[in-house]
């Protein structure tokens, strides 16, 4: 028993230290995101009992998805998504944004910025592979699915690190039990490899209604299986 509960203890100080490497180890301090989290943990929700909740998790995509609710009303939706932020936030801020839940289906969007940040696609990949083992140990039962990052008008010159960055994800959902990749980098280009230039607000980074309708088909067949 005594050392079972070492080796508990020495577990979870290796985790503590991973997690500070993840956060040092990026330039921007997660604590700008403050503000934001807690207005996200302090929203109230009147869920149907008898509907599966779905929480999507990641940057601005996720969170300027606004009728998301609307979009899947079968289901109990929950957006936490915290514009900006890297997989290193998302770990950060893990019990604010996906541990305090217990949902049935949980959708990640990160990496867009990370990639924009000029990370390197293997760091990344690292981060993703580590948020995805902790959820898995915490909520097995979860389904995950790892949202691609997505092609963009104003990000095009980045395309082969999000090529990268894209088929790391999907190892890694090809490879871990309950854990899935929706491929929304090509749903987004035409028959020419290039991508949409109708699907963008004004930024040319953010989507707009009819790139929402795209993310909307590819996101509903996985809460389809």
């Amino acid at each position: 028993m005594r050392k079972m509960k070492h080796s508990l203890m020495m577990k979870g100080l290796l985790l503590v230290i991973v997690l500070c490497g993840v956060i040092f180890s990026n330039a921007q301090d997660p604590k700008r995101f403050q503000k934001e989290i807690d207005a996200l943990t302090n929203r109230e929700y009147r869920f149907s009992p008898d509907k599966e909740l779905v929480v999507f998790a990641g940057s601005s995509s996720i969170r300027m998805w606004t009728d998301v609710q609307a979009v899947f009303p079968q289901y109990n939706v929950i957006n936490n998504g915290f514009g900006g932020s890297h997989f290193s936030d998302l770990i950060y801020y893990y019990d604010e944004v996906i541990g305090s839940y217990d949902p049935d289906y949980l959708f990640i969007y990160e990496g867009d910025n990370d990639i924009a940040s000029g990370k390197d696609p293997k760091k990344v990949r690292d981060e993703a592979r580590m948020l995805v083992n902790r959820i898995k140990q915490d909520k097995p039962e979860t389904k995950i699915i790892l949202i691609a990052a997505k092609p963009s008008v104003a990000r095009w010159e980045l395309k082969k690190e999000y090529e990268k960055l894209n088929r790391h994800l999907e190892r890694i959902a090809r490879k871990t039990k309950n854990v899935e990749f929706a491929d929304v980098w090509n749903a987004a280009l035409d028959e020419k490899g290039e991508v949409y230039r109708d699907i963008f607000v004004d930024d040319n980074l953010h989507l707009n209604e009819k790139g929402y309708r795209i993310w909307g088909e590819i996101i509903g067949r996985h809460l389809e299986n």
